[in-house]
């Protein structure tokens, strides 16, 4: 480092010093006043969210849901052995509308079976229909509101749009559930709206009591590691400002937690421990030469400011990276996450030169177990001295078996795999899958003339027909308009026949037409049933068939025109929609530009690199240590078959975000140590001695941390756990082992310091 800079940063570290006292206490202030705004933070749950807005899947169900109103549907499900006696129905209808009381549903549309077999306030006619015909009635909702078993039935409740609810949704959800749970035999709940209200529920929740308790668990593994109540009070202190700090900026900048940033928290803790555990070991190490306190924290400060500044820089820019994205939740996190890492830089400058001298503080406790971990650090450090060709060549060959794994990755679409075996939501979704049919909905529409006629009408059934024909295991349900009509017979000398039984239709069951059938819009569906436990490859398999059907029966190659629309224009031909294919193809969705957001991380880390250290020798050095817990991480969850799901989309671009701690504060050591002239061997064993245990302390810490994600309800949340501390335990290796050996084979003795 020149002297100019050098002289400029004791400068600053002077009046940080001087002005300890009164930072800490504005600090303190702004915290207090950070508490209410950031309490504010909201949580935005919804699935189109986590797609770009010009995605064709996300654009097919917005279109459906304007065409047909939408099939957020909630099924009520029960078993009963006398289910289609009198007074067993009596009971479905009574609490069919028990359920429909609750606000937040349309209540007008409610189906249950007993109101199917014998609707109310008909005329004589259908009357006597229906009840000529009550078998072939029966099977007509065989799969829908009765199961194969004839003692399994659902109630079908439709919500109300979210803006026109007159309650949170969630509290909707809560109400259904209650009495679901209350009515004897018990009824379960499923559906895709609840589990996507489940999912968003665990991780706010857990989220929240899983951060509360990782730092009660950080704060006892500190004080086991420093022996000090002060050295445990203090990195969680510039932790929880940080987070309160960034949490208020986000509510004043109108930005909403997501599905993708709910892991907010956890990355702000790793970055705000790892920083004060250097912190305190190279304070430690001052204290232990017998320098006095004031000057122990100016010189800890104007050696380690520097690599605080670029550690929290890098990290920022790696997450910046992720403005690429087409997906504004992993853009939002990308700039919540370098507002929280500079909230950190800034936490840490302002908060521990007052916060190491309050009161009569001394340096953290050294325990004679470290005397230990010194030695293996020693061992270490010889190891790469006498075997770095060994250490390389095993290095190496760790990295390509573990880039062998990346060829067994795999794509978690099935969305109850989210979920504990014994939460309620893989209970109902079991119980339901099981007696009744699929639990997921999609459809497959395609287009329509202004008024129906019978050759149309046979095209329809000819697709129905081949629907049916797909594997029943998979797609449980075709409903088409086709079969209603088939089973209303003709009136005699009806003029318009096919007119007279939609109206018939509409008495039997109000929404049934209008949910299939626009004719204003030229546009008709087949409405589907899948089971929404099976594999990624079945979920696709099932998607590409129904969408080759519907494009093979309805290609869109002809014109149509709409009631609404004089002019002629080309017909859409038929495809596939529904939130099963948004949940089917989430993933994917976040993984889309997850390449190119990571290629611009390292671009930014190692631009950034090459600036701190004015070397790009040194920048391309530092990259190794980065990139290799990477490639751990990600083929670890090949080998061991660990799918891709919503909590691990995205993490090779947080892991490079997270891994360059250890290797700028190991740079930073051994260019310091050569710019007092010790050699090369010289200073990568001081180095090894004091930032070596920093980062040993902080890798451990930050591993038990995490490991309280194991306890989440969310699946997601623990392999996001599991997986970060196997990045951190990488980097942790990467700067012990790696990062010395290239140092040594790159950086000779005779070249000078330059940092």
């Amino acid at each position: 480092m020149s002297s100019h800079p050098r002289r400029w940063l004791e400068s600053l570290v002077d009046r940080l010093y001087n002005l300890r006292w009164i930072l800490l206490l504005i600090s303190l202030i702004f915290t207090g006043l950070a508490v209410f705004p950031a309490s504010q933070l909201s949580f935005e749950q919804s699935i189109e969210s986590l797609y770009a807005k010009d995605d064709p899947h996300l654009l097919d169900y917005l279109e459906s849901k304007s065409l047909f109103g939408g099939d957020e549907l909630v099924f009520v499900a029960y078993t009963s052995p006398d289910l289609l006696e009198k007074e067993e129905l009596d009971k479905v209808r009574e609490f069919s509308q028990e359920l429909s009381e609750v606000p937040g549903l349309n209540a007008e549309v409610t189906q249950n079976l007993a109101d199917a077999l014998s609707p109310p306030e008909l005329n004589i006619f259908l009357r006597i229909l229906l009840r000529r015909k009550k078998d072939e009635l029966t099977e007509l909702f065989r799969g829908i509101l009765i199961g194969e078993d004839s003692q399994t039935t659902a109630i079908v409740l439709r919500l109300l749009p979210e803006e026109e609810a007159p309650i949170p949704r969630a509290e909707t959800f809560r109400r259904i559930r209650n009495l679901a749970k209350a009515h004897t035999p018990k009824a379960y709940v499923v559906g895709e709206p609840v589990q996507v209200h489940d999912m968003f529920r665990y991780v706010e929740e857990d989220g929240d009591v899983l951060f509360k308790v990782s730092l009660s668990l950080l704060a006892l593994v500190l004080f086991l590691l420093f022996r000090r109540l002060h050295w445990v009070m203090l990195p969680l202190l510039v932790v929880i400002c940080s987070i309160l700090w960034t949490e208020a900026i986000l509510v004043l900048g109108n930005f909403q937690l997501s599905m993708v940033s709910s892991m907010l928290n956890s990355l702000v803790t790793i970055i705000g421990i790892a920083t004060v555990a250097h912190v305190a070991v190279h304070f430690q190490e001052l204290q232990r030469n017998n320098i006095s306190r004031p000057r122990a924290i100016r010189q800890t400060m104007v050696e380690l400011l520097p690599a605080i500044f670029w550690t929290c820089a890098t990290t920022a820019a790696g997450f910046t990276s992720l403005l690429s994205s087409e997906i504004a939740p992993v853009r939002s996190f990308g700039i919540m996450m370098a507002i929280g890492t500079m909230m950190v830089l800034l936490a840490a400058t302002v908060l521990l030169p007052g916060g190491i001298s309050l009161g009569y503080l001394s340096a953290p406790r050294k325990h004679s177990s470290e005397r230990g971990l010194e030695r293996y650090l020693k061992k270490i450090c010889v190891a790469t001295e006498q075997f770095p060709k060994l250490l390389l060549g095993v290095s190496t060959l760790i990295v390509f078996l573990a880039a062998g794994g990346f060829y067994r990755l795999e794509v978690e679409t099935d969305f109850s795999k989210n979920f504990r075996e014994s939460s309620d939501i893989v209970k109902s979704l079991d119980f339901v899958e099981t007696r009744l049919g699929g639990a997921s909905t999609m459809e497959v529409n395609f287009p329509a003339p202004a008024k129906l006629n019978e050759a149309y009408l046979d095209r329809v059934r000819a697709l129905a027909d081949e629907l049916k024909l797909i594997n029943p295991r998979q797609l449980t349900k075709v409903i088409a308009i086709t079969e209603t009509l088939d089973f209303l017979p003709k009136k005699p000398f009806d003029p318009d026949p096919l007119k007279t039984k939609q109206e018939y239709i509409k008495l039997i069951q109000p929404d049934f037409v209008s949910s299939l059938y626009n004719p204003e819009k030229g546009r008709m569906r087949i409405f589907l049933r899948a089971i929404e436990r099976q594999s990624a490859e079945e979920k696709l398999s099932l998607i590409h068939k129904i969408s080759a059907l519907g494009n093979k029966h309805f290609p869109g190659s002809k014109v149509t025109k709409t009631a609404d629309d004089s002019n002629e224009k080309p017909a859409e031909p038929g495809k596939a929609a529904g939130i099963f294919i948004l949940l089917a193809y989430l993933i994917d969705s976040l993984l889309k530009d997850q390449l190119v957001s990571f290629l611009l991380a390292g671009a930014s880390i190692l631009a950034m690199m090459t600036i701190a250290f004015r070397s790009l020798k040194m920048g391309l050095i530092s990259m190794v240590p980065n990139l290799f817990p990477i490639v751990l991480v990600i083929g670890t969850m090949g080998w061991f078959g660990l799918p891709l799901n919503i909590g691990t989309a995205m993490i090779a671009s947080v892991s490079m975000g997270l891994t360059t701690d250890s290797s700028i504060h190991f740079i930073t050591g051994f260019l310091r140590e050569r710019s007092r002239g010790a050699s090369i061997t010289d200073a990568l064993r001081r180095t090894h001695q004091s930032v070596g245990r920093a980062i040993i302390f902080a890798t451990c810490a930050l591993v038990a941390g995490f490991s309280v994600l194991t306890l989440s309800h969310f699946i997601p949340l623990i392999y996001f756990g599991a997986l970060v501390s196997v990045a951190m335990i990488g980097g942790m290796l990467g700067s012990l082992i790696l990062l010395p050996i290239l140092l040594r084979l790159f950086y000779s003795d005779n070249i000078k310091s330059t940092a």
